[in-house]
């Protein structure tokens, strides 16, 4: 599509794509929605991005991101659940540490999420200093959708070009244990007693490694742990070398009773209602799920968390990790995402440890751990086994048999 125009959009559900190549030196991106009606928000729920991911309606969603020699950031719209006061949604881009002059490739995509057909694409050229772009939008003609490339940029970041549409934005955001809030959805923008929103989001480094739950608001609820990986040699890890790798992600736990174990697809997805109050969600074996692997940790019960241990590993399908880049992200309630991303694999290795979370005196702290671990040199060369032994976990090990 080219600048301006615009194209009917006859499905009930639209999946939306922002993409563009990696490489050295090429920033972060992420997708974001506006629900509008009559050219501004409603309240700031009419906002979707990552530290907000779902609208109250259910109509648009905030994926995530899937890695790979294209990236892409992902948004679900439900066309037909949008409300009717709603008569358009902007499809945005906001640059993360960079301008997007030096992105490469950068388009927005909407598929038949169904059979993966194409519907719209606009490819965004010409970019220099801006840090956000309203790349399209969705709208309403006589009760039909269409999608418009609009191609529009801003110096001001995802803030400034929020705050054009409506939205209250925390410029200033207050300490941890008093972050913002989102107003329930009768709230209007701008009333008396509307909290702003909160944009940050945290990524963890080898020169920043840990980060305090405790102190940035975490109070409960069900925090969750997503994975992504890639491959930099041929893209999405599984999906574009034609080979179907089986990746788990798993969790080694140790509780204040003494009680220790290990969440993972083979044998104990675990539980967040009694112990080890921690569960995997599935049991991923293609990677064609964009959703990934996922575990929850119930963090209600924070004080019975003595420590635990998140990694992953290759059940089959790869021989080691080389060339494999990992992205860890953690969704606790009431507070921004958590990032780690971890690569350089050069051995043998088949686990990766993303993270160590330790309640230290009743605080909870998550600290990036980014090591690889090589199978036992003797055998049963059992990589959790492994894992254990480099952290000391004392676990007792039998073979396991994956459920069919």
């Amino acid at each position: 599509m080219m600048k301006g125009a615009n194209v009917a959009v006859p499905l009930a559900a639209v999946r939306v794509e922002l993409g563009w190549r990696s490489g050295p030196g090429v920033p972060d991106a992420d997708a974001s929605a506006l629900l509008l009606a009559g050219g501004k928000v409603r309240s700031d729920n009419d906002f979707v991005f990552y530290n907000q991911p779902a609208h109250p309606s259910g109509a648009v969603r905030h994926e995530g991101k899937q890695q790979g020699a294209t990236v892409l950031d992902l948004l679900s719209v439900q066309l037909d659940r949008v409300e009717a006061q709603i008569d358009s949604i902007v499809i945005a881009a906001s640059a993360d540490g960079g301008t997007f002059g030096q992105f490469h490739g950068l388009y927005v995509r909407l598929v038949d999420p169904a059979g993966g057909a194409e519907v719209a694409r606009f490819d965004s050229t010409g970019a220099s200093t801006e840090t956000a772009f309203v790349l399209g939008e969705l709208y309403r003609r006589q009760g039909a959708w269409k999608f418009r490339a609009v191609g529009q940029g801003y110096d001001t970041g995802l803030s400034g070009l929020a705050t054009d549409f409506g939205i209250s934005v925390d410029e200033d955001p207050a300490p941890a244990a008093q972050q913002p809030i989102t107003p329930p959805p009768t709230q209007q923008s701008g009333q008396a007693g509307d909290r702003p929103i909160n944009m940050t989001k945290l990524s963890l480094t080898k020169d920043a490694p840990s980060a305090s739950l405790t102190k940035r608001g975490v109070t409960g609820g069900t925090m969750r742990v997503n994975l992504n990986w890639s491959n930099g040699k041929s893209g999405l890890f599984g999906k574009k070398s034609g080979t179907t790798v089986d990746l788990d992600l798993c969790c080694m736990w140790e509780l204040t009773n003494g009680n220790k174990g290990l969440v993972h697809a083979v044998g104990n997805f675990g539980s967040l209602e009694t112990e080890p109050y921690v569960r995997l969600d599935k049991d991923d074996r293609t990677g064609d799920d964009d959703a990934g692997e996922n575990l929850h940790i119930n963090l209600d019960h924070v004080g019975d968390f003595r420590r635990l241990l998140v990694y992953a590993n290759i059940y089959e399908g790869a021989s080691d990790l080389r060339g494999v880049q990992a992205t860890a992200t953690l969704h606790p309630v009431g507070s921004p995402p958590i990032e780690m991303k971890v690569d350089g694999c050069n051995d043998n290795s088949r686990a990766i440890v993303l993270a160590l979370i330790e309640n230290i005196g009743g605080e909870l702290v998550v600290r990036r751990e980014g090591v690889f671990v090589p199978p036992p040199a003797e055998p049963p060369h059992w990589v959790n086994q492994a894992v254990d032994q480099a952290y000391g976990w004392g676990l007792s090990w039998v073979a396991g048999k994956r459920k069919s």
